[in-house]
């Protein structure tokens, strides 16, 4: 019992799990009004979309991958189900979603084609087609944005309701964390996305086909920033071309706070979404307080540097406690 309970204290969930709740404390002594049911709601449904993308970020940097592109396919995506709906082609809320998915899964499949076939470098290829899908987003739009009164109403009504009182955006994140819990703790899929990143080399050896791996990732990370746009432009009740600009460096930081190794093979789902939670309650607590934008953002980047910096000894502690275990 005791061997199972510091074993749970060691992990970077529970250390995560407890600043998450002295955070949430010092706020709410500091503003009681922080911790209400309606707030609470409000941080949730407000970054959904950035702690859902997360989930498909912590996939492609297990494989010593990124995508800084999913902003830009988010805004894309939204975008050209927001135009089919204004122009009567799209009248469901459903196929409007439908659609979002689809074209993200295309630019996804377009990166991951560039980095798995071209070989070249993921933060290159990414970067790349973060500037195309945003001019992309620009052309098709006209520079122009979509509001509310051509949404189709059946869209909005889901994107802004709630099931059993909480946001139907929440429960499709739940949904997607559960999906990717699963896949990578119980599948074939998941040991495979695990060993790529560990050890490419050792993975092409054992038979593991890295180029499909690569596009299954990239294609699954695309499809969920395009759900995320769909989500977005129903939230808001509008698609604008700089939607979700600059989202890359948040689910970023909800990675590597929650665990996630950059060199890839090392990350969790809980560690994940406790880090994008944290993103989202210090971004909300440090405007409730005041706090100037400059310096919420110094404070996001110190938090990012300290948790790469946790990642990098803890990784050290582990190999040698495994190298002494081996000796004796």
């Amino acid at each position: 019992m005791k061997a199972h309970l510091r074993k749970l204290v060691s992990r970077r969930e529970f250390s995560l799990l407890l600043v998450l709740v002295a955070v949430g404390a010092i706020v709410q002594w500091q503003n009681p009004a922080f911790l209400t049911m309606g707030q609470i709601d409000s941080i949730l449904r407000n970054y959904s979309f950035m702690i859902m993308l997360a989930t498909g970020m912590l996939m492609v940097l297990l494989l010593g991958g990124i995508d800084i592109s999913v902003g830009s396919t988010l805004a894309l995506s939204g975008m050209a189900s927001a135009l089919l709906m204004r122009d009567g082609i799209i009248t469901s809320g459903l196929t409007a979603y439908l659609f979002s998915v689809a074209v993200g899964a295309v630019c996804g499949l377009l990166v991951g084609l560039v980095i798995a076939k071209g070989k070249v470098l993921p933060i290159i290829a990414s970067l790349g087609f973060m500037y195309v899908f945003r001019g992309m987003t620009f052309f098709i739009s006209d520079n122009q944005w979509v509001g509310t009164r051509f949404l189709v109403p059946e869209y909005l009504d889901f994107s802004r309701g709630s099931t059993l009182g909480i946001s139907n955006l929440v429960w499709i994140v739940l949904a997607v964390y559960i999906l990717v819990f699963i896949v990578l703790r119980w599948t074939k899929l998941g040991r495979q996305i695990y060993a790529v990143g560990s050890n490419p080399e050792a993975a092409l050896v054992s038979g593991i086909r890295i180029d499909r791996i690569k596009l299954i990732v990239y294609t699954f990370n695309g499809a969920l920033a395009g759900l995320a746009g769909a989500m977005f432009v129903g939230s808001f009740a509008s698609a604008m071309n700089n939607s979700a600009m600059g989202m890359e460096l948040d689910i970023i930081a909800a990675c590597v706070i929650g665990g996630v190794s950059l060199g890839g093979g090392q990350g969790s789902v809980p560690g994940v979404l406790l880090g994008g939670l944290l993103i989202a309650v210090l971004a909300r607590s440090l405007s409730l307080m005041g706090i100037d934008q400059f310096w919420q953002q110094a404070l996001l980047g110190s938090v990012i540097l300290l948790a790469v910096i946790s990642n990098v000894i803890m990784t050290r502690h582990a190999a040698r406690r495994s190298l002494e275990r081996r000796e004796i």
